[in-house]
């Protein structure tokens, strides 16, 4: 792990990976929290801790690195453990690269973060790699296959003043899983990132009223990203909308911070 320091001496969320049923062992493993969303000031440093608990009836051991991340358009990420441009991984310490816990158990993982003195406002984002050890996994077609279980730990550090700027820049409808869905187009102007919340309100072709609410994707600096709103009739009830439906209302994005919508969605 060149690319990792060392230390020298919330609701709670749970991600579980399994491996194929053809495999001789699995994966499973959970983290609290599985976000950081943190504010530092130059040359200071924060220390921060993850709460690793092996759901499995046997000992597991555990891999621990930094990576850099990229977001694709449909949220997809992808890791990368190559210095990306402009990485701040090189400021953070880990605890160690190598933990094993009991069945059952749990362990308290340390990471630090310390931007330079001189750091300029700007956000620093990273991951967390927490990996199982290679497993041997046979298909149904008996190919044998090596595997990995793997849990991605986001970390945002917002240093100094760097804040969001996000603006509304388009609307429309777009396909998204077969289905014909409002989506709305906001850019980021800032130097962190940031996410819309809230509701907004319709009436669609049908006469029914509906309530639309706005996906948590991250929107990063400087890019422009698709914000899906999906309509709902009533708790939990995501329905299909008949266009056109006018959609209006505000989103919250941050302190005092809002974009109003005011938009006809038509096909």
């Amino acid at each position: 792990m060149p690319n990792s320091k060392t230390l020298a001496a919330s609701a709670f969320a749970t991600i579980v990976l399994f491996f194929s049923p053809f495999a001789h062992a699995q994966f499973a493993a959970a983290v609290s929290p599985p976000r950081f969303e943190l504010s530092l000031k130059p040359g200071t440093r924060t220390r921060q801790v993850i709460e690793i608990t092996n759901a499995s009836d046997a000992p597991s051991t555990y891999y621990v690195r930094t990576a850099d991340w990229t977001l694709a358009p449909d949220g997809g990420v992808s890791f990368s453990e190559e210095l990306g441009f402009q990485s701040c991984r090189p400021w953070v310490a880990i605890e160690r690269r190598e933990i094993t816990i009991p069945a059952g158990g749990r362990y308290r993982f340390r990471f630090e973060v310390e931007p330079p003195a001189e750091t300029l406002p700007q956000e620093c984002r990273f991951a967390l790699l927490i990996e199982g050890a290679e497993q041997i996994a046979r298909t149904k077609d008996d190919v044998i296959n090596p595997v990995r279980g793997r849990i991605g730990i986001i970390v945002y550090a917002s240093i100094g003043d760097a804040a969001p700027d996000l603006q509304l820049t388009g609307a429309g409808i777009a396909d998204v899983n077969g289905k014909a869905t409002p989506v709305l187009k906001v850019n980021n102007l800032g130097n962190a990132h940031g996410r819309v919340t809230g509701f907004l309100r319709g009436i669609d072709a049908r006469g029914r009223r509906l309530e639309f609410y706005p996906s948590s994707l991250p929107i990063l600096p400087y890019e422009t990203r698709a914000i899906v709103l999906t309509a709902s009739d009533g708790p939990d009830s995501a329905v299909d909308v008949a266009y056109p439906v006018k959609i209006s209302g505000q989103l919250d994005w941050g302190t005092a911070s809002r974009i109003e919508i005011n938009q006809l969605f038509e096909r």
